[in-house]
C-alpha cells in the first residue's frame, strides 16, 4: 500500500511525522508524495490558534476528497485531535482512525487495527479528563526517533530535545495539548545527532517549545548550554542553532557558549510577545521590560553582529493603545533583525480567554498591520548593514530562470528567514546542480525586502 502524508504546523509537530513516517516505512509500506496515488492519507493537525485549526479542518476536508477514488484510509493525528478528540469523531465520519497526542505511544498497534484487520475503535465514552488534567504526553522511544525519516532537506534536520511546555503563559493551549515540559536524555539526543551526520546532515536546528528548559526536569537546571557543547563535538556538523529560547531562560553560560563556539550561529530566537510590564503580568510572562532590554544589551554586547529574532502578541485582552504604543515604541528602539507576530486568539479552556476587554478582530488586525509595516523598515535598514560584507553561503536551489543560486548564511534559518540569491557566473564553466549543497564565499551587492543579492567570491573546495 502506498502511503502520504500531510504535516500542518511547527517543526515540532513535523517530527512526529517523521516518526510516524519511519515505521510506516519499516513496516514495508510505500511512502509516497502525491495524494492522489495515495491509499492511505495520514494528516498531522496543529491546534494552536484559530487560524490553523480552521487549515487543518479544510485540508482534512480536501483530503476526504480521495476517497471518492484511489484513497481507502484517512488518518488524522495531532494537537487539532488531542483537544477536539469527541467533537471531531462527530464532524468528520469521512476519517477512518483518529490519534491522540496521549495514544503516541500506541501508535503503530492503532495503525494496524486499521490496516491489518479493517477494525476502527472509535470510542463513544465521553472523555471525563478536564483540560487542567493532561497527562504528561509519551515520547516517541530512541529506536523511533533513529528510524525517523527527514524530510527536510538533506543537509538540514530538526532535532527534538523536549516536549510539552510547563511555563502556563495565559494564553497558550500548549501545555493542556502536549502536557508539562519532559526533556530526553542526553545521550540519546547525541546519538540521534551521530545518526543524523552519517545520513549527511550536516546542520541541526534545535528545537523544543523552550529550549532553556531543556535538562531541569532530568538534571535539576538548565543543560543547553552544556548540550550545545556536546553536538558541536560531532565532526560531521558544520552549523547547530536553537530556536524558542524564553528571555528568563537565557543564561550567561549560554550566551558565552553562543559567542565562544564557531559552530554555533550566533543567532536567538526570543520570543518575548509583549513590551507592556501590565500586559506581560496578565500573560504570565515571567520577564518585565526592564529585564528584555537589559538581556537584549548584554546578548549584543558579548557577540558582535549577533541576530535577535522575537514573537509578538497583538490584540491580547486589555491591551490599551497605550499599551501597543509602548511595544511599537520598543520595535523602533530594539530594532529585531526579524519578527513574526500574531493576532489574539481566544483558546478554549485557556486563562486569558475567560479576561474581560476582549479586543474586536478589526482592532487587532490593524495593530497587527502596524506592527509588520514597521518591522519591514526595521529590517531592510538592518539588512543594510550587511552590504558589502563577505560571508559564507550554502547554496540549497537554483532559481527557475537559472541566473541565480538560492541560498542563506549561518545567519539564516531556513524555511523562516530570508534567501541570499547569488549570480551565476556563467564563465567560471561550473556545473550548476553540483553546486546545491556546497558553500561558497559571496559579497553582498543589493538589498531585496527580506531577501539578499550577492555576487560569488569564491567557491570552498572539499565542502
Amino acid at each position: 500500500m502506498k502511503v502520504g502524508f500531510v504535516s500542518l504546523g511547527c517543526s515540532k509537530n513535523l517530527i512526529d511525522t517523521e516518526v510516524l513516517i519511519g515505521l510506516f516505512k519499516k513496516n514495508r509500506f510505500e511512502i509516497i508524495n502525491d495524494e492522489n496515488k495515495a491509499d492511505v492519507i495520514v494528516i498531522n493537525t496543529c491546534g494552536f490558534i484559530d487560524s490553523a485549526k480552521e487549515e487543518a479542518i479544510n485540508t482534512i476536508l480536501e483530503m476526504a476528497e480521495h476517497k471518492k477514488d484511489k484513497c481507502r484510509y484517512l488518518i488524522v493525528m495531532g494537537c487539532l485531535v488531542q483537544r477536539y478528540y469527541d467533537e471531531l469523531i462527530k464532524l468528520l465520519p469521512e476519517v477512518d482512525l483518529f490519534i491522540k497526542i496521549e495514544e503516541y505511544d500506541k501508535l503503530w498497534d492503532k495503525v494496524e487495527d486499521l490496516l491489518k484487520r479493517d477494525v476502527v475503535a472509535k470510542s463513544k465514552k465521553k472523555s471525563s479528563k478536564k483540560i487542567t488534567d493532561i497527562p504528561i504526553m509519551p515520547m516517541p522511544t530512541q529506536e523511533q526517533f533513529l528510524n525517523r525519516v527527514v524530510t527536510t532537506k538533506k543537509n538540514y534536520a530538526y532535532l527534538k530535545i523536549g516536549e510539552g511546555c510547563s511555563n502556563r503563559c495565559t494564553y497558550c493551549a500548549i501545555p493542556y495539548i502536549r502536557g508539562p515540559f519532559v526533556s530526553r536524555k542526553k545521550e540519546d539526543i547525541i546519538q540521534e545527532a551521530k545518526e543524523l551526520a552519517k545520513q549527511g546532515i550536516f546542520e541541526l536546528i534545535v528545537i523544543a517549545q523552550d529550549t532553556t528548559k531543556y535538562g531541569v526536569d532530568l538534571y535539576g537546571e538548565s543543560k543547553l548550554a552544556e548540550l550545545l557543547e556536546e553536538l558541536s563535538k560531532i565532526e560531521k556538523i558544520k552549523w547547530i542553532r536553537f530556536l524558542y529560547a524564553y528571555p528568563e531562560g537565557i543564561s550567561d553560560e549560554l550566551i558565552d557558549v553562543v559567542a565562544k563556539n564557531p559552530k554555533i550561529a550566533k543567532y536567538f530566537d526570543i520570543p518575548i510577545q509583549h513590551i507592556s510590564d501590565s500586559i506581560l503580568k496578565k500573560m504570565n510572562r515571567k520577564t518585565s521590560k526592564k529585564q528584555i532590554q537589559e538581556l537584549m544589551e548584554k546578548i549584543r554586547n558579548k557577540i558582535s553582529n549577533v541576530v535577535l529574532r522575537t514573537s509578538l502578541l497583538v490584540g491580547f485582552p486589555g491591551e490599551t493603545k497605550e499599551d501597543f504604543e509602548e511595544l511599537l515604541a520598543f520595535l523602533g528602539q530594539a530594532k529585531f533583525d526579524n519578527l513574526g507576530a500574531f493576532m489574539y486568539s481566544k483558546e478554549d479552556g485557556t486563562p486569558a480567554a475567560k479576561l474581560p476587554n476582549q479586543i474586536h478582530g478589526n482592532t487587532k488586525k490593524a495593530r497587527y498591520n502596524k506592527i509588520m509595516k514597521a518591522q519591514q523598515e526595521i529590517a531592510k535598514q538592518n539588512l543594510e548593514k550587511r552590504f558589502s560584507q563577505e560571508y559564507e553561503i550554502l547554496i540549497e536551489d537554483i532559481s527557475f530562470d537559472g541566473k541565480y543560486y538560492i541560498g542563506r548564511t549561518i545567519q539564516e534559518v531556513p524555511e523562516i528567514d530570508g534567501l541570499v540569491y547569488i549570480e551565476v557566473d556563467e564563465k567560471a564553466n561550473l556545473s550548476k546542480q553540483s553546486m546545491i549543497d556546497h558553500f561558497v564565499i559571496g559579497k553582498i551587492t543589493q538589498i531585496s525586502h527580506y531577501d539578499l543579492i550577492a555576487k560569488m567570491v569564491e567557491t570552498k573546495e572539499g565542502d
